[in-house]
């Protein structure tokens, strides 16, 4: 999956962040970052933002933990996913993305 087919999928999946009340940015190397505004009706951009949560992961565990193929819990122990700010908020995301 590309970059543009990750972020058409995202927007066509913001409902599920309705409620996180924060802004995150996907980070993913080299190939991008995207980033999410959940502090109202949420909304998808790549255009940089100030966010409460960063999360650094590579596109292709990001496919896998969007398919439900990978835990976001275990990407986070096994170093696949790494979370800079407020880790409350990358538990919320990670209760909606496993839902």
């Amino acid at each position: 999956m590309t970059f543009d087919q990750i972020e058409a999928k995202m927007r066509a999946s913001l409902s599920q962040f309705t409620g996180l009340g924060a802004k995150v940015k996907f980070d993913f190397g080299a190939d991008g970052a995207l980033f999410l505004d959940a502090t109202k009706v949420p909304t998808v951009s790549r255009e940089p933002v100030d966010v409460n949560t960063t999360l650094k992961i590579s596109l292709a565990d990001f496919v896998k933990l969007s398919d439900g193929k990978l835990s976001p819990t275990l990407a986070f122990t096994f170093g696949k996913l790494k979370v800079q700010g407020d880790m409350g908020v990358a538990m919320k995301l990670a209760g909606m993305l496993d839902d």
